[in-house]
């Protein structure tokens, strides 16, 4: 079976948010960062060169496959802000309230926090840090 290419790698999150060249990107960043600790109480991991993680969250599929995962993530791309929130069953009134973004499979796609409404994201992370641990 393969194995996760994704893992922790114990590098400074600090470091790697203020390395973020475009200020917003690096000011949304640690907003996020905050609120992920605060909603997680975990402290924030870097997973491989880009995805900031908290908590860890251990998967299996169908097929048999499993390994580790960041129970939610953000990471800071080029184009947009990714989300990684898992499942959004359930999820629909805060996306609704949410404002500008885009979902993808278990993604959520924001392009900066100034476009979107900060309780209905914090509601969405909530809701994923706790269906994750389940």
């Amino acid at each position: 079976m393969a194995e996760n290419k994704t893992k922790p790698t114990g590098a400074d999150v600090t470091a790697f948010l203020d390395a973020i060249d475009h200020p917003t990107r690096r000011e949304d960043g640690h907003t996020l960062r905050a609120l992920f600790e605060r909603i997680s109480g975990e402290p924030a991991t870097l997973w491989g060169p880009s995805i900031i993680g908290f908590g860890t969250h251990h998967y299996r599929t169908d097929a048999g496959r499993g390994g580790d995962t960041p129970r939610i993530a953000f990471s800071l791309r080029k184009a947009s802000l990714v989300l990684y929130l898992h499942h959004y069953d359930g999820y629909d009134t805060d996306l609704a309230r949410l404002g500008k973004h885009k979902t993808g499979k278990g993604c959520l796609y924001v392009t900066k926090l100034a476009d979107v409404d900060a309780a209905a994201l914090e509601n969405l992370v909530r809701k994923a840090w706790d269906r994750a641990g389940t």
